[in-house]
């Protein structure tokens, strides 16, 4: 009966989440999807558009950190409703607007909103699975994110033809809105909740308590918060510049065309679907193979392997494309190029398509690994705040490929700064082969765990 009981809640709760994110990140991005409308109607240049987007995204770092922290004292539950019911609120605010600095000011408080999303999720996720299962399903619920920014552009486009962008946006709102309610009604903060009883107490005796009753100042002392930190720190830095500056690296110094700089983007998107997805079923699988103990982490090895891609399709995408050469692509990618199939996509083509498809695999899973590692390692009542901290640095590293990455590239070139990002992941990807034994268990062990 318990099973079943899980089983019954773990989907619908699943299901609200993942949902309800979708329209997150929907709404989140629905200024960007709808912009070419909104440029016609209200004359907008390109600072106008750059407030209006950053202060979302401010916003939306000094939220998210806030949430992460919230999600430990308050019911994750009412955090994501009231969070999704906000944003709903907000685009519907922003369809009645006309003026940059109301367009600002409401997507500033959009962005407070956002922030609201993710860190219940985690939270969430952590009382009503596993150990072995809770980064497959976490990786399960970040694709909402791709299903929401690959489907959002072709919706608008095509509702567009029907509609202003006004009453799209307005409709996206109110549904937004209301679909906060079904969230508050299905979604369930633990088992406790429904009768059940905790995850903790169904599973192994040994993971009881662990590490549960740490104080903050303990959890914070943690070796292994911060070393999580900078890696991704790291990673989500170097993944931010290849995603923000990529296309224009292969337009301006590699000779390549738009075309090609928007489909290695592409590729790369579809490769991070892909490579989210994989770290969490593999990383599963050696959490159920060999248990999580106080010193070490089963996923780490995943992790660093998927680090070592990051620097291997950088320096290849650095080193083999250029505007002369090649026109063909490493003789061991054309041995497996299907050429007779891909009619009129040359081998250099494939070769980039590849190549932006690798990096997508091997950033977006160490992404999907440091959240879990961070919200499993840390002390039961800190999880959320654990993800905070990290996601905080997380935008440290995004904010430091900005400005100072396009400083080294207008000072140099793009090749160096490229070239000093990769440095950075390779010695990055080496201090955490180095520290893969370290204790991993934030906080108080009060119990020992097998």
């Amino acid at each position: 009966m318990a099973a079943a009981g899980y089983g019954y809640y773990r989907v619908i709760i699943f299901l609200c989440m993942f949902i309800g994110y979708s329209l997150y990140f929907f709404n989140r991005k629905m200024f960007s999807f709808a912009m070419p409308s909104v440029m016609e109607e209200i004359a907008m240049d390109k600072d106008d558009l750059g407030l209006i987007t950053s202060s979302q995204t401010m916003a939306y770092a000094i939220s998210k950190f806030i949430s992460g922290v919230l999600s430990d004292q308050i019911s994750a539950r009412w955090l994501f409703s009231i969070g999704l019911f906000l944003v709903g609120l907000i685009n519907v605010a922003f369809s009645w607007s006309s003026t940059v600095g109301m367009f600002s000011l409401l997507w500033f408080i959009n962005g407070l909103g956002q922030g609201c999303g993710w860190p219940p999720c985690g939270k969430v996720l952590r009382k009503w699975f596993e150990p072995s299962q809770f980064g497959t399903w976490w990786s399960v619920l970040s694709c909402s994110m791709n299903l929401a920014g690959s489907l959002g552009p072709i919706l608008v486009t095509v509702l567009l033809q029907y509609y202003d962008w006004r009453a799209i946006m307005s409709m996206s709102g109110f549904f937004c809105a209301a679909f906060s309610f079904v969230c508050l009604a299905f979604v369930k903060n633990e088992p406790k909740d429904v009768g059940l009883p905790s995850i903790e107490a169904a599973t192994k005796k040994g993971s009881k308590k662990g590490n549960s009753e740490s104080t903050l100042s303990e959890f914070l002392l943690s070796p292994f918060l911060w070393v999580l930190s900078l890696g991704y720190l790291v990673v989500f830095g170097v993944k931010t510049a290849a995603t923000d500056w990529g296309q224009l690296f292969l337009m301006q110094e590699k000779g390549q065309t738009a075309l090609m700089g928007s489909s290695y983007m592409s590729a790369l998107e579809v490769g991070g679907f892909a490579g989210s997805l994989a770290a969490g079923l593999l990383s599963d699988r050696a959490v159920a193979r060999k248990g999580l103990g106080t010193h070490g982490n089963p996923r780490h090895g995943l992790l660093l392997v998927m680090m070592a891609g990051m620097y291997v399709s950088m320096y290849l995408f650095r080193v083999t494309i250029t505007p002369e050469i090649p026109k063909e692509a490493p003789l061991w990618f054309q041995a497996i190029h299907p050429a007779s199939i891909l009619t009129g996509v040359s081998e250099k083509e494939m070769w980039i398509v590849f190549l932006g498809a690798m990096f997508g695999f091997s950033s977006y899973g160490p992404i999907a690994l440091f959240g879990v590692i961070a919200s499993e390692c840390a002390p039961s009542n800190f999880c959320g705040t654990s993800h905070a901290v990290v996601a905080l640095m997380a935008n440290v590293g995004a904010f430091f490929a900005g400005l100072p990455f396009s400083t080294i590239a207008k000072r140099y070139s793009w090749d160096m700064a490229f070239w000093v990002a990769e440095v950075i992941m390779a010695i990055a990807t080496v201090c955490f082969f180095l520290v893969r034994n370290m204790r991993t268990k934030m906080g108080r062990i009060t119990e020992k765990m097998d």
